[in-house]
């Protein structure tokens, strides 16, 4: 058993950076006034892209940016339903996890019980938290971030002022997927080192969960990520270490506190009087074009 408070802290932000960089991906989505529920669809296509691509060339960084284009490609999928057909986005979200999920069963099996090529990744979790202050910065420093940040809090007024909500909109989708790929590619040939279906275990619901519970804040997402990575940490080297609980608790901890987390964020929003940590005024909503 680790016991080293180095090892466990690498331990905890190794964990983590799949979420870390998923959730990160889906707050600026949100941020723009879209709600995408294919984050958990488009981390396991990531992470079957990203692993086939490495395989194939014996370079992980070709396996992350071709995680970075699947991710992207799918969640375009979702754009252009919502976006172009104006379906509901809480729907075709889950259809796009549904659809990553099987798309992956399909053309994963090839893949089953072959390595990774063994490779460093200590840039991937640098640029991971790197992505935190400059995401801060955009969002609240930048002409580019408070245009987005408009358009999610009220994309009618931000269409008024003659902001292009949709275009907008796409670039943070795409955005959202890539993030998302990157972070199932770091699953599969970063920490597992081989491909399983359904190897993010529901990764991509706790990114969603993370985004609420951190507010809408980079900062609140970094935070949220580590807590969940260091429940997961904690929970394996329990298991390592014979605690008499059931593996099935155990392995239940980190989404038992996701559920905590969420109830801890509701509590907070209801008797909150600054609005801080609020949703985006337009989440959700469906923008339609009068003019």
């Amino acid at each position: 058993m680790i016991t080293d408070p180095m090892a466990l802290l690498a331990l905890l932000i190794a964990a983590a950076t799949p979420i870390l960089f998923a959730a990160l991906g889906e707050m600026v989505v949100e941020r723009a006034g879209v709600l995408n529920l294919g984050v958990e669809g488009m981390m396991i296509t990531g992470a079957l892209a990203g692993f086939a691509a490495a395989h194939a060339t014996g370079s992980p960084t070709v396996g992350f940016v071709a995680a970075a284009l699947a991710g992207a490609a799918l969640s375009l999928i979702f754009a252009v339903l919502t976006l172009g057909l104006l379906t509901n986005q809480v729907a075709t979200g889950l259809a796009l996890t549904l659809f990553g999920l099987g798309l992956t069963a399909m053309f994963g099996r090839p893949y089953e019980g072959v390595k990774a090529p063994p490779v460093r990744f200590d840039w991937v979790i640098w640029a991971g938290l790197a992505m935190v202050p400059l995401l801060w910065w955009w969002l609240n420093r930048s002409r580019s971030g408070l245009v987005l940040r408009a358009v999610g809090e009220n994309h009618e007024a931000a269409h008024g002022l003659g902001y292009p909500v949709r275009a907008l909109r796409l670039a943070a989708i795409a955005f959202g997927g890539a993030m998302a790929g990157v972070g199932g590619a770091y699953i599969s040939i970063a920490r597992v080192l081989q491909w399983t279906e359904g190897m993010t275990a529901g990764a991509g619901w706790i990114a969603v969960a993370i985004v609420v519970f951190a507010g809408w804040s980079p900062w609140g997402v970094l935070a949220g990520a580590w807590l969940f990575g260091g429940v997961t940490v904690l929970h394996l080297r329990a298991q390592a270490a014979g605690f008499a609980v059931p593996t099935q608790l155990l392995a239940a901890s980190p989404y038992l506190a996701t559920i905590l987390a969420l109830v801890l964020i509701s509590a907070r929003a209801k008797f909150s009087r600054s609005g801080a940590g609020s949703a985006p005024g337009s989440l959700g909503q469906t923008f339609h074009a009068t003019r």
